[in-house]
């Protein structure tokens, strides 16, 4: 079977079966289209109506048609008939459903589709926009491109991440106690019941009493929880409770150095008693009156005794956690409180610069500070007013001066001489509070605060609003008072970096308060006035290194000692420019030197070895007692106890060890 279209061609569909090429083919029919008629069009089949023509003489395959309609067949060779011929025949053709395999949509809308007219009125707007830009000077029709950024490459450091791990410590108190608080909670309560005859609720209205009581009982228990916390809390930070445990402190402090305070008071050492049960009871009271016989007739600890020789014994030392790695610079006691002792630190390295520390202890708690005042820069000098002793001066290595309150608990500084325009421009090296005559009326003193430098300046400060200072004096350099031997060619020195000599330590004459010593760097000791022209009395020429220490005899008033980095100490009289005697032990820097209180003879002194205590009664030659400084650290600075026979020596580990004198003779100070 074949079909062909109006024009002639061949549109017959081709078989989806192919059968036996050896078969006999089938005798192939023709098609005619000679009118075709359009009658009905569905979604699945089209209706086609024709006529058939004489062109078909015979159909050996059947033609399969839809569901509802005869198949045509014409069997074997028989010929049709005149009526059959003319007879019409429907033939219905169906097809698969289509199976889309691209949808673009349309750019193009049919004119008889509904969104036609906004579709033209929209192509109208926009022919009318483009009509209007030709010719128009508002408009210029320019091709522009986008300009990409040129690309950068950097390199970017960032820091160093730092981890830093933490512990927890949780003990089985602390689950005892949480889990006990939480099971303490009031969950919820129970209404009493009604008696018997009065309750006339029914079962919904109890139930609704019921659930309207337990969040009231909730919301209850939440503010007396936090009402407790809140009242906890008051009574941790409160004043009364802080002050309640600096006095236990202090407390269990004395009772576990209560044999060490003792005998720095030079007292008995309270011995425990012994406990004993009742059937021993007389045999203890006996025990009892023994030791007290014995303590009776014992020697006190402290005293010296006989056939003994001179030692030191340490008793204990200032040092914490906060004061480890600094060095101990100066040390001063409170004018007032004998058993108040301020301690400045700092570091003498160079390349492991430390902050500052200035502490107050005290002996009731040798174990930590009483006050603590932090500094930008290491502490240099310290020392406590006589006036006002609660006033505690400072000196800093970068120039600064400041003053502080130990009344009060906080760091920060009453006064400091930072926005001064006379402050230091060196190291303050020492200062000292210092009674003067005012001069209006005889006995009238007033105190002041006196300085020196490594600038070579000495100033007077005036504490008022802010703190400010005035020049007492201008150490100038001196030349060298070595003479050329006969026939010795003189030596040409290189120009001085500076006209002034840098100031290292001063000491005010014990009588009179106009006169004092200053030590310089060039190792020259200067004798100077307050008052007058001429400051400088006289000057004194021993020393081949700086000088750190001067001090007067307090007793014998025209004598003084002097210590230098040339490891030598030089006594001196006042009206003698060359030293009366040379003490030289080992050699190491002497940094600080003190007379014994109660003694015009004894002196201590302090090198970065050992500590030497030294009689001129004995000897002139060798100290009459040495100590070795422990391996850690070195020896920096000696303070004397003011009340007792002890010896505060201070090392570069920030220890000030509290050291007991044994058996030193102090002879009478009427013998000089």
């Amino acid at each position: 079977l074949q079909v062909f279209d109006d024009e002639g061609k061949n549109v017959t569909p081709r078989p989806l079966f192919h059968p036996d090429p050896k078969a006999a083919l089938p005798r192939q029919e023709k098609f005619d289209f000679k009118v075709f008629y359009l009658f009905t069009e569905g979604k699945k089949t089209k209706s086609v109506d024709f006529r058939l023509t004489n062109s078909i003489k015979s159909c050996q395959e059947g033609v399969v048609c839809s569901p509802g309609f005869s198949a045509v067949q014409e069997e074997g060779e028989a010929a049709l008939t005149e009526e059959e011929l003319e007879q019409r025949v429907e033939i219905l053709l169906s097809e698969t459903d289509t199976l889309w395999m691209l949808d673009l949509p349309t750019a193009v809308v049919s004119t008889e589709a509904e969104e036609a007219v906004r579709v033209v009125e929209r192509n109208k707007i926009y022919a009318e926009i483009c009509n209007a830009k030709i010719g128009s000077q508002y408009f210029e029709e320019k091709m522009v491109q986008t300009i990409s950024g040129a690309a950068k490459t950097k390199e970017v450091q960032c820091e160093t991440i730092t981890v830093a791990e933490k512990g927890m410590m949780v003990t089985s108190w602390d689950l005892d106690n949480s889990l006990s608080a939480s099971e303490a909670e009031p969950t919820e309560t129970q209404e009493p019941k009604s008696p018997a005859g009065k309750s006339s609720k029914s079962p919904t209205a109890e139930e609704q009493g019921q659930a309207v009581a337990v969040p009231s009982a909730t919301e209850s228990a939440v503010p007396a929880r936090s009402h407790e916390e809140k009242e906890c809390h008051s009574i941790l930070t409160s004043a009364s409770l802080q002050q309640d445990l600096v006095v236990m402190e202090r407390i269990l402090m004395e009772n576990i150095f209560q044999p060490k305070l003792a005998v720095y008071r030079q007292i008995p050492v309270l011995r425990e008693p012994v406990v004993s049960s009742d059937s021993d009871g007389e045999d203890s009271e006996e025990e009892e009156d023994e030791e007290e016989e014995k303590q009776e007739e014992a020697v006190p600890e402290g005293s010296p005794a006989e056939g003994g020789g001179a030692r030191l014994e340490q008793l204990w030392s200032y040092s914490c956690d906060l004061t480890s790695g600094h060095s101990v610079s100066s040390m001063a006691w409170n004018k007032v409180n004998p058993d108040l002792l301020a301690v400045g630190y700092r570091e003498f390295v160079s390349q492991d610069q430390k902050k500052g520390l200035a502490c107050c202890w005290s002996l009731k708690n040798p174990m930590w500070p009483e006050r603590i005042f932090r500094c930008e820069h290491g502490v240099t000098a310290v020392d406590f007013s006589l006036a006002r002793p609660n006033l505690l001066a400072v000196g800093m290595a970068n120039g600064c001066v400041a003053i502080y309150d130990v009344r009060s608990r906080s760091d920060a500084a009453l006064l400091d001489s930072s926005t001064s325009l006379n402050k230091h421009k060196g190291p303050v090296w020492q200062l000292r509070w210092v009674e003067q005559d005012r001069g209006a009326t005889a006995g009238d003193k007033a105190e002041r605060l006196m300085c020196i430098s490594g600038d070579g300046r000495m100033t007077q400060w005036f504490i008022q609003q802010r703190l400010d200072c005035c020049d007492v004096m201008k150490i100038k350099r001196t030349e060298s008072g070595k003479k050329n031997l006969p026939g010795e060619r003189e030596k040409k020195s290189e120009g001085p970096i500076s006209q002034q000599a840098a100031g290292m330590c001063f000491d005010f004459h014990p009588q009179d308060p106009d006169i004092f010593l200053a030590g310089t760097e060039e190792g020259h000791i200067h004798c100077c006035s307050c008052s007058g022209k001429e400051q400088i009395l006289g000057t004194y020429r021993g020393h081949k290194g700086p000088v750190y220490k001067v001090a007067w005899n307090p007793s014998s008033t025209e004598m003084f000692l002097s210590c230098s980095a040339d490891w030598s100490i030089l006594l001196w009289h006042r009206d003698s420019h060359t030293p009366l005697l040379t003490f030289t032990s080992v050699p190491a820097f002497v940094h600080d030197i003190k007379w014994a209180p109660k003694s015009a003879f004894i002196f201590a002194a302090v090198n970065e070895q050992r500590v030497e205590i030294w009689d001129l009664t004995v000897s002139i030659f060798d100290p009459v007692l040495s100590c070795a400084a422990s391996p850690e650290g070195k020896l920096s600075s000696l303070l004397f106890a003011r009340n007792a026979q002890c010896l505060l020596l201070g090392d570069s580990c920030g220890q000030v060890g509290v050291w007991q004198l044994h058996n030193l003779a102090v002879p009478s100070s009427h013998q000089v």
